[in-house]
C-alpha cells in the first residue's frame, strides 16, 4: 500500500470558476453539514480571494460569512483553508502592509486555519512578508508557485522558488495549476524534486480541470510525493473547475494509495443541495460553456476562474464589433469566433509581456490587452493603444519582476509615454493606510467589529464595503438577478409581455385605495424617483404615499413583507382606486 492522500474540498472556488457570484452565508451554512457527514475531507477551502468581495457585492458581511463557515468545520477538526494573492491581499490591486499584517489577524481569529500565499508573479518578495504576518498570527502559511507552461517556467526555476519559501518559513507548498495547462511529467518532476530536498514539507496540488490534463497531472504529483490534493464535486465539477471527488478518489485507490472512503448517502445529499443553490439564483450567472472542457485552453493558458467573467466581457463587446464590421461590410464574428481571436491575440500578447502566470489578477491584465488589441485591429487600428494603470504597473515593475522579458516594443512605448521602470521591493510603493480608515470609521460611526474585522474589510475593500454599508451594493445586486431572470425567460422564447405575466403569477398586486397623483418619495437634494425593482419592503413600511383631490396624504402600507418585481406607477403618476401600483413578491418576513 502506498501513502496516504488526503482531500480538500474547494468548494467556494467551484462557484468562482463557474459564475459570478457565491453562495449567501445562509446556503454556506446550510451545505456545512453534508460536507462534513460525507467524511472524506481534511481540509475545506473556505474563503478569501474574489469570494469575500463578491459578499459585499450583493450586500453581505463577508466576516459574518466567514465566521458562520468555518465554525462546524473547526468543530469536528477539519482544516479550513483561504486564497490570499500576497501583495495584493484579497483584492485585484496591491495592499499596503500594515492592512496586510490585520488580515491575518483578522482571518485567525474568524477560525481560518491555513493561508494560501500566491503572488501572480512568483515573486518572493511579495510572498515572504505574508509568510511572516501569518506565523505571527498564529495561521499555517502554504506558499505557492503559480504553475504555468512557458520557456521560462522550468522545474528548476520553480525549485528555486520553492526553496527561498521554505526557507522563510512556509511548512507547506501548494502547486497551483490555476489554469490546467501544467504538464503532468512536469509536475510529478517538480513534485519529486521539493519533496527530496525538503521531505518535511507538506505539497498539495491544485487543478483545473479545463484543457482536460488534471487527472494525468493527480496521478503524477501523488506518485511523486504529493500529500493533499484539491478536488471539486458535482454538479459544479469537471469544465473550468477541478476535477470531482469521486473519480480521482477512484483512480487514486486503484493505484494503490491510501484515500478516504466517501459516504455517498452524503454526497447526493450535498449533490442535491448544490442543484438547489443553482436553482435558487447562482444559476443565472453560470455561462453553461463553463463545463465545457476545452484543448483550447492550452493555447491561451487562461485559468479556470476567470472564464465566467471573461465570457461576460466578450458578450458585452460582440454586438459593439458586429456593428464595426458591418459599418465596413465585413462578415460579422460569432462568440465562438471572438474567442478563438482573442486566444489567439492572448497567446501573441503574454511573452511580450514578459510571461507573467497567468492568475489573478495578471491573467485578467494579459486578457484586457489582449481582448483591447482585438478590438483596434478590427476597427483598423495598431496593437497596445490601450492599456490601463494596472498593466503599466506590472510592466514597469511595481508589482514585482516579471519572469520573462519585455518584448522591445513595450518598452520602447513606456519609454514613449515617459514611465519609468523600477526593482524596488513592490511593498514601498504601496505606504500604509490603516490609520485613514480608522479616522473614515470614526467620522462615520461604524462599529470596528470583533478583532477589528470591519475595519480591515473597509481597508480591503474600500468602494465595495461602502456600498454595502449604503445599501447601494445590494440594490445594484437584486437589480442584476431580475434582469438575469427576465433575460432566462427572454431566451426560452417569451415575448417582454409574456415575461410579465409570467414574473405576476407569483406576485401580489399592490393596488391604489384612491384616486389621486403617486407619491413614491420626496427627494429635496436629486429627482424623487419610484422605488428600484429588489427594493425590500416589510409589513409595517409605507409603500407610497397618494395625494387625494381633496388635499388628504393617504398612506398606502405594504402589508406583508417582499421585493418589488415591477412597478407600474411613475412619480406623480394620476391614478384611480384599484389601479395597480406595483407587483411585489412575497418572501419571509424578518424577525
Amino acid at each position: 500500500m502506498k501513502k496516504e492522500i488526503k482531500f480538500s474540498l474547494v468548494f467556494r472556488d467551484m462557484w468562482q470558476s463557474s459564475g459570478k457570484y457565491q453562495p449567501r452565508v445562509d446556503q454556506l451554512v446550510r451545505i456545512a453539514p453534508l460536507i462534513i457527514e460525507m467524511e472524506c475531507f481534511s481540509r475545506i477551502e473556505t474563503n478569501g480571494g474574489a469570494f469575500e468581495q463578491v459578499n459585499l457585492l450583493y450586500g453581505e458581511n463577508p466576516n459574518e460569512a466567514v465566521r458562520a463557515f468555518t465554525k462546524p468545520f473547526r468543530e469536528v477538526g477539519i482544516q479550513t483553508h483561504m486564497l490570499d494573492r500576497g501583495l495584493n491581499g484579497l483584492r485585484m490591486y496591491p495592499v499596503p502592509a500594515d492592512v496586510r499584517r490585520l488580515m491575518y489577524k483578522v482571518k485567525h481569529a474568524q477560525g481560518v486555519d491555513i493561508t494560501r500565499i500566491f503572488c501572480g508573479l512568483n515573486e518572493v518578495r511579495n510572498i515572504i512578508p505574508s509568510i511572516h504576518y501569518a506565523l505571527e498570527a498564529g495561521m499555517i502559511p502554504q506558499a505557492t508557485l503559480c504553475i504555468t507552461f512557458s520557456p521560462v517556467h522550468t522545474v528548476e526555476y520553480y525549485v528555486a522558488i520553492a526553496d527561498q519559501l521554505i526557507e522563510a518559513g512556509a511548512p507547506e507548498i501548494c502547486l497551483k495549476d490555476m489554469a490546467g495547462i501544467g504538464r503532468p511529467e512536469m509536475l510529478g518532476r517538480l513534485t519529486k524534486t521539493i519533496k527530496e530536498k525538503h521531505p518535511e514539507v507538506i505539497i498539495q496540488y491544485h487543478g483545473h480541470s479545463g484543457p482536460g490534463l488534471s487527472m494525468a497531472s493527480i496521478l503524477e504529483v501523488c506518485e511523486n510525493g504529493a500529500d493533499i490534493i484539491d478536488v471539486a464535486m458535482e454538479p459544479l465539477s469537471w469544465g473550468k473547475v477541478h476535477p470531482d471527488l469521486i473519480s480521482v478518489q477512484a483512480m487514486l485507490k486503484d493505484a494503490g494509495f491510501q484515500v478516504p472512503e466517501i459516504n455517498m448517502k452524503a454526497y447526493m445529499k450535498a449533490r442535491a443541495m448544490i442543484q438547489e443553490l443553482i436553482d435558487d439564483f447562482l444559476g443565472y450567472f453560470i455561462d453553461s460553456t463553463n463545463k465545457h472542457t476545452s484543448s483550447l485552453l492550452l493555447k491561451c493558458g487562461l485559468p479556470g476562474g476567470m472564464m465566467g467573467s471573461m465570457m461576460a466581457d466578450l458578450k458585452g463587446v460582440h454586438s459593439g464589433i458586429n456593428m464595426i464590421l458591418k459599418s465596413k461590410n465585413e462578415p460579422e464574428l460569432s462568440i465562438d469566433d471572438l474567442l478563438v481571436m482573442l486566444f489567439d491575440e492572448v497567446e501573441y500578447v503574454w511573452p511580450k509581456l514578459g510571461y507573467p502566470p497567468l492568475v489573478t489578477p495578471f491573467s485578467q491584465y494579459v486578457k484586457n490587452v489582449a481582448l483591447m488589441n482585438v478590438m483596434s485591429l478590427i476597427k483598423g487600428e495598431e496593437r497596445w493603444t490601450v492599456i490601463d494603470n494596472h498593466t503599466w504597473d506590472m510592466i514597469l515593475g511595481k508589482s514585482g519582476r516579471l519572469p520573462g522579458s519585455l518584448a522591445p516594443e513595450i518598452i520602447a512605448l513606456a519609454k514613449e509615454k515617459g514611465y519609468e521602470f523600477t526593482d524596488e521591493d513592490p511593498q514601498k510603493n504601496y505606504p500604509d493606510q490603516l490609520e485613514e480608515y480608522r479616522k473614515e470609521m470614526i467620522k462615520n460611526g461604524w462599529e470596528f467589529g470583533s478583532d477589528d474585522e470591519e475595519l480591515f474589510e473597509l481597508a480591503m475593500h474600500d468602494r465595495q464595503y461602502r456600498d454595502y454599508k449604503s445599501g447601494v451594493a445590494k440594490k445594484r445586486f437584486e437589480t442584476d438577478l431580475q434582469r438575469a431572470k427576465d433575460v432566462t425567460l427572454a431566451k426560452q422564447g417569451f415575448s417582454e409581455e409574456e415575461v410579465k405575466r409570467l414574473k405576476r403569477v407569483k406576485a401580489e398586486p399592490i393596488t391604489a385605495m384612491e384616486k389621486g397623483r403617486i407619491i413614491w418619495e420626496i427627494d429635496v437634494e436629486s429627482p424623487s424617483m419610484p422605488p428600484e425593482v429588489g427594493h425590500k419592503y416589510e409589513p409595517n413600511d409605507v409603500f407610497c404615499y397618494i395625494a387625494t383631490p381633496w388635499n388628504t396624504y393617504d398612506r398606502v402600507m405594504a402589508n406583508f413583507s417582499g421585493r418589488i418585481i415591477e412597478v407600474c406607477a411613475k412619480q406623480g403618476a394620476l391614478v384611480n382606486k384599484g389601479d395597480t401600483l406595483a407587483y411585489i413578491e412575497r418572501c419571509e418576513e424578518t424577525a
